[in-house]
């Protein structure tokens, strides 16, 4: 049996972005969406799913759809923040008056940016 790519869907009704395998919801990372930011809450991979690089490519998806919809991110999820903090492509979401309050300033695994 061959696997399809996994897919990010919003559903926002759930306040969550999912991630699904075959149609089937093998994780998600819930959120809070305000006018000002959207915050990352927590994020969870069912067990019958792990170790297949779900986590990043749900956090990649919710991150990449956040940013096309304006929106700031504020990562309370540490799986979400630890995401970012890998891939500093994504530091530019979280605003730069709240980055040290989640220990992303440039000394905590960031380049400094001009």
């Amino acid at each position: 049996m061959t696997e399809n790519a996994p897919q990010v869907v919003d559903a926002p009704e759930a306040g969550r972005f999912e991630v699904l395998v075959d149609g089937e919801v093998a994780g998600f990372a819930e959120y809070r969406r305000t006018t000002a930011a959207t915050a990352f809450t927590h994020t969870v991979i069912d067990p019958a799913f792990e170790g297949r690089g779900l986590g990043s490519a749900l956090a990649r998806g919710a991150l990449d759809a956040t940013r096309a919809a304006g929106s700031p991110v504020l990562p309370f999820c540490p799986f979400i923040r630890r995401y970012i903090q890998r891939h500093p492509a994504y530091l530019d979401l979280v605003p730069d008056d709240r980055r040290s309050e989640f220990g992303l300033t440039p000394g905590a695994g960031q380049p400094d940016r001009p």
